[in-house]
């Protein structure tokens, strides 16, 4: 699926993460957008909403469980995407809104599937 139409808002409290990602998905055609932090993540959904949000779980001011949760509620139709760097992401997912879950460090491959996978849902 091309990617060229589909914008992704990617929040991340660690610049470099943030660098990163908005130049690896920038490179595959996405409009990428960039947060560091849930209240600022919120604002530039007000602004534009994305067709993705790709959150960090763990970030200050507003984590990403509340940032992913008031999205889910007030703009059903972004597809979510939580990300973490725990260990492992088991036991995260009660109470997630999310509908995937990409673990830092896993790969560009596990990353692009999780993005895809988000992309699949529209027609």
């Amino acid at each position: 699926m091309s990617s060229a139409a589909k914008s992704l808002l990617i929040a991340d409290d660690d610049p470099a993460v943030l660098t990163a990602l908005e130049e690896f998905f920038l490179e595959r055609g996405y409009s990428v957008r960039t947060a560091v932090n849930g209240f600022e993540a919120l604002a530039e959904i007000h602004h534009r909403v994305p067709d993705i949000l790709l959150s960090d779980l763990n970030m200050p001011r507003m984590s990403g469980l509340d940032l992913l949760a008031v999205v889910s509620r007030r703009f059903p139709t972004v597809r979510l995407i939580a990300m973490t760097g725990a260990s492992t992401g088991r036991g995260l997912t009660s109470g997630l809104t999310a509908q995937w879950l990409y673990e830092k460090g896993s790969g560009s491959a596990a990353l692009l599937s999780a993005i895809e996978s988000a992309c699949g849902g529209f027609n």
